[in-house]
Parts: C-alpha cells; sequence; structure tokens
C-alpha cells in the first residue's frame, strides 16, 4: 500500500489500531519524533516544507535518517498532501507498544486516568501538562478519546514520545491498583478540597467526561474523591482543572 493511501487512512481510529501507526503532524512534531526514540515508518513532505528555514533543516534532518524501511520519504503535491493531513509534514509513526507491566514502581507514583474525556484538544493538552508535571503515567478508559488521534497528538506537542500513556479496560486498571497498592482518587466538583487531604505516596487520580463527569463504575473503586475550591463559577474546563490537580499533588 502507498505512503499516501496509508496516511489517508489513518484519519480513522480502526485503521491506526489496525495498523498499529499514527500520524505526527507539523514540524514541532516531527521534531519531537526524530529525538525520540519511536520507530519511524515513512514521511510524506508538502511543497512548502523547504520555503523556511526550520522546514529545511527539518527535510534534511529526514534525508539523513535514512527512513528507508517500510514506506520511506515521499514528496506529494499541494493537493495530494492536503488529502492526508492538515498540517506539514505528516510523519508515519509505529505506535509504541505499552502496558501496566512497564510503569516503574517507585516508592512514589502519580497516575492519571482519564475516564471518558473525549474532546481531542483536551486531551492533547492534559497529556503536554502530564508530561510536564511528572506524572509516572496517564491511562484512557473506554469512552476516552483515541490518544493517537491526530488532533491529540498535535495538542500534545511531543509529549506523547516521552510520556507513557496508553489505552486499558477498566478491569485491568483496577487488577493493577490493587496489586501495586495504588490509591485511587476521583475528582468531582462536591469533592473534598484537595489541598486539604493528605497524598498517598502512590496515588492514581481520575479524571472525566467534560458533561457526565467520573462513570460510576469506576467512582465505586476510589477510596476520596476531591474538587478544587473555586468561586463563582460552576466548574472548569478538563484541561485546566487536571492541570491544578497535578500541580498540587505533584511529586
Amino acid at each position: 500500500m502507498k505512503l499516501l493511501t496509508i496516511a489517508r487512512d489513518l484519519k480513522r481510529r480502526r485503521a491506526r489500531e489496525r495498523e498499529q501507526l499514527f500520524v505526527a503532524e507539523g514540524v514541532r512534531a516531527v521534531e519531537e519524533v526524530l529525538a525520540s526514540q519511536l520507530r519511524i515508518t515513512g514521511v510524506l513532505v508538502a511543497p512548502q516544507l523547504d520555503t523556511a528555514p526550520r522546514g529545511a533543516a527539518l527535510h534534511e534532518a529526514l534525508r539523513q535518517q535514512s527512513i528507508t524501511r517500510d514506506f520511506g520519504l515521499a514528496a506529494v503535491d499541494e493537493h495530494e498532501f492536503r488529502s492526508a493531513a492538515e498540517t506539514d509534514s505528516p510523519q508515519g509513526v509505529r505506535i509504541p507498544e505499552r502496558s501496566f507491566s512497564e510503569i516503574p514502581s517507585d516508592t512514589s507514583t502519580r497516575l492519571l486516568i482519564l475516564d471518558g474525556v473525549q474532546d481531542p484538544g483536551n486531551v492533547g493538552t492534559i497529556l503536554r501538562t502530564a508530561a510536564a508535571l511528572g506524572v509516572t503515567a496517564t491511562i484512557a478508559l473506554p469512552g476516552t478519546v483515541d490518544l493517537w488521534n491526530p488532533k491529540v497528538v498535535r495538542g500534545a506537542m511531543g509529549a506523547h514520545f516521552r510520556h507513557y500513556a496508553f489505552h486499558a479496560p477498566l478491569d485491568t486498571l483496577e487488577t493493577y491498583l490493587t496489586t501495586q497498592s495504588v490509591t485511587l482518587w476521583a475528582t468531582d466538583t462536591q469533592g473534598v478540597p484537595i489541598d486539604t487531604t493528605p497524598t498517598p505516596n502512590r496515588l492514581a487520580i481520575a479524571v472525566g467526561n467534560e458533561g457526565a463527569g467520573i462513570s460510576p463504575a469506576l467512582s465505586r473503586h476510589a477510596t476520596q474523591t476531591v474538587a478544587l475550591p473555586i468561586a463563582h463559577v460552576e466548574s472548569l474546563n478538563v484541561a485546566v482543572a487536571t492541570g491544578i490537580f497535578l500541580y498540587v499533588l505533584r511529586v
């Protein structure tokens, strides 16, 4: 299958899951991929990439990488490029295989659980924030947008390539939390103010759907429900609230 066809197909979550590939779009994202250990399977280059010094430098770096396996490096015209991507230089990257078994078993653990968070822009921002604030890993439960959605990858601005994030079913998460003695906290506007609550060394904090909040199935396993002490507004955007929670809980 041609690289252009694959890139078009990877707009669909089902295709990303089948091929175990995702698309990194934009100069910044591609630079971050090159600096990481992720496997690159192919690169589509837009005609305008060489018109700016930074783009030209990236193009040369890609050539020097000698990306010859799988689909290689392909220049396409503007029409073909627009049919496959929304930004510059989409790059097909192998989705890393990640699981609970690879999460470090440190005495201090901070896990972030995404429970049905559906907006890709919010999830991208959350992943970037989690990486910046030292979260050990982010786990996306069913109902959460695909972590490898192009808008999520673009919003995370390279966080995917260093921060440990993956999808998992609820029962697998529950087993991990139990066997590893990790305390689970839920978040809700009616919870206990987080700045008044002693923080366990090994903690997972769950944030929920922008409208519905944490699911009942997950809430049943939480030992505490915490909230941000806010005034004058009913709630905050989930990405903003998550950032504040993670800042308070940073190790």
